[in-house]
């Protein structure tokens, strides 16, 4: 009993370490943000390391993107949970945000005027590209996985055209709003699902 004890512990210690490593490294070699965190995010996580599934990173991401605190955290804090509990939770948290804040202070500490040095500012041209191109690799693996789903992609494109309108306008208009709408929309439209397939199978 005992040996299986220190055998779990030993584990739970080992999923830790791991889920703490991980999320370091994502953190401290991701630029740009949550958003360009969730290709990283799901490439290990579901890809090389199977801690959750395709629709669960699709979930999740939704989750994250739906309630307050960065996406990239709050991602981290579910799959922290998924794999070891709240002490995974707290040990991916700490990995995604010790990096950018140890880096942080170390720049404000010790550089005035960081972007103007000229290399570094030639750096980040690079970067905003590479971040840019996460972004949209994040966005087509999404779709791609939403094969036969013709419901949100219907959403999806009427959200999309509507922000694309809203910022070649310059409508004031709220990307909150426009998520609630999507929501609204969504409900809407699978509660008139449900009551067709009620009266389907009431009348057989």
């Amino acid at each position: 009993m005992r040996e299986t004890c220190v055998g779990k512990e030993k584990t739970v210690r080992k999923d830790l370490i791991e889920l703490l490593f991980t999320f370091s490294k994502i953190g401290l070699f991701t630029f740009g943000g949550g958003y360009a965190m969730i290709s990283v995010i799901e490439d290990i996580c579901v890809e090389k390391k199977g801690w959750i599934t395709h629709d669960e990173m699709m979930n999740v991401t939704v989750i994250a993107e739906s309630t307050p605190g960065p996406i990239a955290i709050n991602c981290a804090t579910f799959v922290g949970q998924k794999k070891a509990g709240w002490k995974g939770a707290l040990a991916a948290t700490l990995g995604v945000v010790l990096p950018s804040f140890v880096v942080i202070c170390i720049i404000s500490m010790f550089l005035d005027n960081f972007l103007e040095i000229k290399v570094i500012a030639d750096a980040f041209r690079g970067i905003k590209l590479a971040v840019g191109i996460l972004i949209i690799d994040a966005a087509v693996k999404m779709i791609k996985k939403m094969k036969g789903k013709r419901r949100p992609k219907v959403i999806m494109g009427g959200a999309f055209v509507a922000m694309l309108l809203i910022n070649l306008f310059s409508w004031k208009f709220s990307s909150i709003s426009l998520m609630l709408i999507a929501g609204a929309v969504s409900l809407m439209l699978f509660a008139l699902e449900d009551k067709k397939q009620q009266k389907g199978g009431d009348r057989a």
